[in-house]
């Protein structure tokens, strides 16, 4: 298969809490935009520390466990075709208590320094209400708008740059539907009450993306997460028809665009940027 190219460098920020998220929330699409010529970045907000350790449950504590999983999440991104991972170097299960301020710096700083045109997050629901998923969301937001402001202080090492699109995972009721029969009831418990998983109407997903190309890409960064795999074991299980949907099909919403708008759903997340590149026949400050 010929993969398509760009006319320009275009760059893609991903920006999640844990190592797997990247795979499992927007796995097609890195690996589908990595493939054709867009330079793909990943912040991961922790290293998992307290995640699952195989099939024991017995855990060598936080460090080693974030050792490994550190090692899972780049091997996983070498199958997505990540460019570069870097770290907010926060503990699993605690990005929820960071300081905001702290945080959001830290964020501007990569935003800066990498100078993505697509920043991709969790929705502020958190998939399923996790609040580590929910607060890089919320922090990950606060730094796009922050990173544009030539007044912000707190991340003055790189010059502000100013993001063109903004983006949550926003998985419609059939794709959270294939996620639970393959994996489990995907839910958490947080302060004594259970969330699960939150299917997003058809009409807020503002962006479907055809991965279909890139699905064994996906499942082999998927099962780089060996710590994880008690987890995952029912995808192990799946014909490759069932693999290809799930990971050939990826939804967003669109938070907002500064180079395109309206009502008609998207099948690019560079939309609009790349008939604006076409057009200046250069880079974008």
């Amino acid at each position: 298969m010929r993969e398509p190219s760009v006319s320009r460098k275009l760059k893609l920020l991903c920006v999640f809490a844990h190592p797997d998220d990247e795979s499992l929330g927007a796995g097609g699409a890195i690996a589908k935009y990595a493939r054709e010529g867009v330079e793909t970045y990943l912040v991961a907000a922790t290293r998992g520390e307290r995640g699952r350790f195989g099939d024991s449950g017995e855990s060598p504590g936080p460090e080693a466990v974030g050792q490994a999983r550190e090692a899972e999440l780049r091997a996983a991104a070498h199958e997505l075709g990540i460019k570069e991972v870097s770290f907010l170097d926060y503990q699993d299960a605690e990005l929820d208590q960071a300081d905001p301020a702290e945080a959001i710096g830290r964020i501007v700083n990569h935003i800066r320094r990498l100078q993505p045109d697509v920043v991709v997050t969790f929705g502020p629901d958190g998939a399923y209400g996790h609040p580590d998923h929910i607060a890089i969301s919320q922090f990950t937001t606060a730094a796009v708008t922050c990173s544009a402001d030539a007044a912000y202080e707190p991340a003055q090492e790189f010059p502000p740059h100013r993001v063109s699109k903004l983006y949550y995972l926003a998985w419609r009721e059939a794709t959270w539907a294939a996620y639970q029969e393959a994996l489990r009831n995907i839910s958490t418990k947080v302060d004594g009450e259970q969330r699960n998983a939150v299917a997003w109407p058809d009409w807020m997903v503002t962006t479907t993306i055809d991965a279909g190309h890139y699905w064994k890409h996906v499942w082999r960064a998927v099962r780089c997460h060996k710590t994880q795999m008690s987890i995952y074991k029912g995808l192990a299980e799946l014909s490759d028809e069932r693999h290809r949907a799930l990971w050939g099909v990826q939804e967003f919403y669109r938070v907002f665009s500064l180079v395109n708008g309206g009502r008609r759903p998207e099948t690019d997340l560079f939309e609009g940027l790349r008939e604006t590149e076409e057009k200046s026949g250069g880079n974008a400050a």
